[in-house]
């Protein structure tokens, strides 16, 4: 979806919903919504003249400790089922090999 295709309360729910899990990951697949639409709103939030009121880095929950955490768990399981994969390439290719020289 493009634009305001969310509702400003609708945004204002998923990001207490960050804030109070602190699981960007979560939130954004229990509402069928991509998560780097969630970090666009809570990166847009800090901006004071986009309409949303920004309640400042003491009260919100959510820093860049925290998406950089998220990030790097991403990118670790992503690592890891890549190289599942690549084993079972390997599996798969030597198997072909073996089937062939029959």
């Amino acid at each position: 979806m493009k634009g305001n295709a969310y509702s400003h309360e609708f945004k204002e729910q998923i990001l207490k919903e960050v804030e109070e899990t602190g699981n960007v990951t979560l939130v954004a697949r229990n509402h069928g919504i991509p998560s780097t639409t969630i970090y666009t709103w809570v990166k847009s939030r800090k901006k004071p003249s986009d309409g949303i009121p920004s309640r400042g880095p003491k009260s919100s929950n959510f820093n860049s400790n925290n998406y950089s955490k998220e990030i790097e768990k991403e990118n670790d399981q992503l690592k890891k089922l890549l190289g599942e994969k690549d084993l079972e390439i390997a599996i798969l290719k030597d198997l072909l090999k073996k089937t062939n020289r029959l």
